[in-house]
């Protein structure tokens, strides 16, 4: 019985030493983040559709394209004077990590004002890259906008601004 009771003794201390050297084993894992630089946009010229002409009866439409070249369009009622005073689509420095893209935003819509009441609308606006932006090997990239502004007939002579701006927003894809 001694004899029995030695066997299964030392059997129990060989299957629970087994178990303990062979029931679990370990592994590790590195953690690692990067931190990209921040996109930014910044305004480097103002959008301004320079001197324009309206007929007494009939309003139009002026298009200003995102490389700064304005044609007429509508019912006809808008010229475009030889005097054009100072013509230019918007444009923005876009920043951050290079190579990187990024989406644009373009409002939906604008309204220019003289301070006495009257008004034209902006709309259709187009940019330069369209809807998608690549950062140079630099980090950066010239963005341009263009935008049709609605003239009515009679519209009052004028400067007409924009007192809330026209927002453009980049964000990384």
């Amino acid at each position: 019985m001694k004899n029995i009771t030695k066997v299964i003794i030392a059997a129990a201390a060989v299957l629970g030493s087994a178990n303990s050297s062979f029931a679990q084993a370990t592994a590790t894992a590195s953690a690692s983040a990067v931190i990209i630089t921040p996109i930014a946009i910044s305004k480097t010229v103002d959008m301004n559709f320079g001197n324009i002409a309206v007929a007494a009866a009939t309003g139009g439409t002026v298009v200003l394209d995102n490389t700064g070249s304005r044609t007429t369009g509508g019912a006809g009622g808008v010229t475009l004077p030889s005097s054009t005073g100072t013509v230019a689509a918007a444009e923005f420095s876009v920043s951050g990590q290079a190579s990187f893209t990024y989406a644009i935003t373009l409002p939906s819509s604008a309204t220019l004002s003289d301070g006495s009441g009257n008004s034209m609308s902006v709309g259709s606006f187009t940019s330069s890259p369209s809807s998608t932006g690549t950062l140079s090997s630099g980090g950066t990239q010239t963005l341009t906008v263009g935008a049709t502004l609605t003239v009515a007939a009679s519209q009052a002579s004028g400067t007409y601004t924009n007192s809330t701006g026209v927002p453009v927003t980049v964000n990384y894809n």
